[in-house]
């Protein structure tokens, strides 16, 4: 039988790991992996993914299972606000409303989306704004997200900036608005998320009117028919099952878009703080930089005489690229450099690979992080502290054991 991280949890004794310790560890992050462990997700078409809601439903993907260049449907995290409609008897009959600052309103089938607009496709990487919040200390709000919250599927459909052309911005259009047909969980009316992005973004040619994933039709449970895909910034501004795009002239002030939701600070406040500014904060866009190791499972052993260990994962860095990847065994003292691959285009996460050597047998903690393109790199733990647990990009940790 494997020898998982949680299952090395709750078949050790926290001293008896330390006895076999190469360095401190980790112990009230392993315990809360452990308990969180406990409930797997069994959906038809699903990986085993981690449930971390179930109402409204949210799960994340172990990260050996994200070891492919692009990530499988059946692997793909799942991250809900509210309800999902109902099962869809006609795809092509779905409406999308564009209304607001433009000069011909549209609502048009999907089907006439596919007929007039040019598809194309992309694999781009989307990343849930809270990923990496579990790490945050003190505990932040939500979903407490490792480092599965992401994934990198091939995603077909129009660019959005087609459509938007078709409907004609106005000279004031800035912002959009997005709408769709989730319902909410407590059983009131009204949207249960309404996010948006500058219009610069909206008019990506990456940006896109999905309706395909992985080459077939979008599943419900990931917004099919009809989802938005805005890469490289939270995936929640991904709206699915996408009914409405409102342009609008200036900032979008939907649910999610004000007080602390998907909100980060300007000028760093005191962790915890009961009296922290929420005034002093800026809408999350470009996600942070980030690496994952996806070749080996947490608590993998090894045979007995191991002295290098072969490495590979995915970086990215939301709007940016990512420069370097380093590798270490010791808690971050020595670092061994891997070799990045460039993206297939632009927003698809980055593979890279790394062989490490470790000195002599023992309990490892195998340590990854990622520098971008303009110099930024993952910090040892997640930094910035906001209340909702944001932008926690700190290294990734799989541990491992080699016996004597």
């Amino acid at each position: 039988m494997q020898l998982t991280r949680r299952g090395f949890v709750s078949g050790c004794s926290l001293t008896t790991m330390a006895a076999l310790a190469a360095g401190p560890i980790s112990s009230t992050r392993l315990i809360a992996e452990a308990a969180q462990a406990a409930n797997l997700l069994k959906m038809s078409g699903k990986a085993e993914l981690v449930v971390l809601g179930e109402n409204p439903l949210v799960a994340e993907t172990p990260a050996h299972l994200l070891d492919g260049e692009v990530t499988s449907t059946e692997a793909f995290f799942i991250r809900n606000n509210g309800e999902p409609p109902g099962p869809i008897a006609d795809p092509d009959a779905w409406m999308l409303t564009v209304d607001g600052e433009v000069h011909k309103p549209l609502a048009i089938r999907l089907g006439d989306i596919k007929a007039r607009f040019r598809k194309t496709d992309h694999v781009l990487q989307l990343e849930c704004g809270g990923n990496g919040r579990s790490a945050f200390n003190p505990k932040a709000r939500g979903n407490q997200w490792t480092v599965g919250g992401v994934g990198c599927a091939r995603w077909g459909g129009v660019p959005l900036a087609d459509v938007l052309n078709e409907a004609g911005l106005k000279p004031q259009a800035s912002y959009t608005a997005h709408y769709g047909a989730d319902l909410r969980t407590d059983g009131a009316t009204g949207p249960v998320l309404s996010r948006g992005v500058r219009l610069a973004k909206a008019m990506e040619r990456h940006t896109l009117l999905a309706y395909e994933m992985n080459g077939k039709p979008i599943p419900n449970i990931h917004g099919g028919p009809l989802r938005l895909i805005v890469p490289g910034w939270p995936a929640s501004a991904s709206h699915k099952w996408l009914t409405r795009i409102w342009v609008r002239d200036r900032e979008h002030d939907g649910p999610g878009m004000t007080g602390t939701s998907y909100r980060v600070p300007v000028v760093p406040g005191i962790p915890g703080d009961p009296n922290f500014d929420t005034k002093g904060m800026r809408i999350l866009e470009s996600m942070p930089v980030r690496s994952i190791i996806t070749n080996l499972r947490d608590g993998q052993r090894f045979p007995a005489g191991t002295r290098e260990l072969a490495l590979r994962g995915h970086a990215w860095a939301g709007e940016d690229t990512v420069a370097a990847v380093h590798v270490s065994a010791d808690f971050g003292q020595t670092w061994t450099q891997a070799d990045v691959m460039p993206a297939v285009n632009r927003y698809a996460w980055q593979r890279w690979t790394a062989t490490l050597k470790v000195p002599t047998h023992g309990y490892y903690e195998l340590c990854v992080r990622a520098t971008d393109a303009s110099g930024k790199s993952q910090p040892p733990l997640a930094g910035f502290w906001n209340p909702q647990g944001y932008g926690g990009n700190g290294w990734h940790r799989v541990p491992v054991l080699i016996p004597a």
